[in-house]
């Protein structure tokens, strides 16, 4: 067996403990930063740089290194409350999360910068898309990046996600595979998200936001959805 052939197969096989480790933790955070850190240098990565690039700013964003969300919380508390920021804001602070929580990473390579780039502003996407922070909500969350760039890791966790429910909770699958399905159908017709910079914009309202982007049907107010979320 070729040296690179036998190098895919041991990532494959990291790969596939790493998403069961996921399964096993029940999504807990250090599982997930690790089987996304596992496909930084794999071709699969190497794909979707070269689709981050080819979006228009992909370039500009990628070689400059634009850096990793930094939000001011108690800054975004202070902004309107139909704006960006206020609704990312109350999502972290109603959630109790930590707007830090994202594993520190190098940003010297490509692959390395989309994947920190891509953890730092995970939590926007939920916002602009309305999707809820539930198992269903993230698929559904998930579904716009792995459809809009096919980010190797959240590919992965969807195609998981819907095989396991699909065998071991059939009475759940339906409304996953309609999460995920909203999913891709606002990454299919929608701007890109990876490439927003939403830093330079906290202030503008939510409705500006997804009219630029192009999202006319939010989750909001379905079952998987952000229900009280401003439209």
């Amino acid at each position: 067996m070729p040296r690179v052939r036998f190098q895919e197969l041991l990532q494959a096989l990291q790969q596939f403990r790493l998403m069961a480790e996921v399964g096993h933790s029940k999504g807990e955070l250090t599982s997930i930063a690790d089987l996304v850190d596992s496909f930084i240098d794999t071709p699969q990565m190497d794909a979707c740089i070269k689709r981050f690039r080819a979006l228009p700013g992909g370039n500009a964003l990628i070689d400059s290194r634009y850096p990793a969300l930094q939000p001011n919380i108690a800054y975004l508390q202070q902004l309107p409350k139909d704006s960006l920021g206020f609704q990312y804001s109350n999502l972290i602070l109603k959630n109790g999360y930590d707007p830090e929580f994202f594993r520190p990473r190098t940003i010297s390579s490509d692959g390395h910068w989309l994947t920190q780039r891509i953890a730092t502003t995970h939590d926007i996407h939920h916002v602009i898309g309305g999707f809820a922070t539930t198992p269903e909500g993230e698929s559904g969350v998930l579904a716009i990046t792995a459809c809009q760039i096919g980010f190797p890791a959240y590919v992965m966790l969807n195609n998981a996600a819907a095989i396991s429910s699909f065998r071991l909770s059939p009475t759940s699958y339906p409304q996953l595979s309609a999460s995920i399905n909203h999913g891709i159908a606002m990454g299919f017709y929608a701007e890109a998200l990876a490439i927003a910079r939403w830093e330079e914009g906290w202030e503008r309202p939510l409705s500006d936001w997804r009219q630029e982007l192009g999202i006319t049907k939010p989750a909001n107010g379905f079952i998987y959805g952000l229900k009280k979320t401003a439209a």
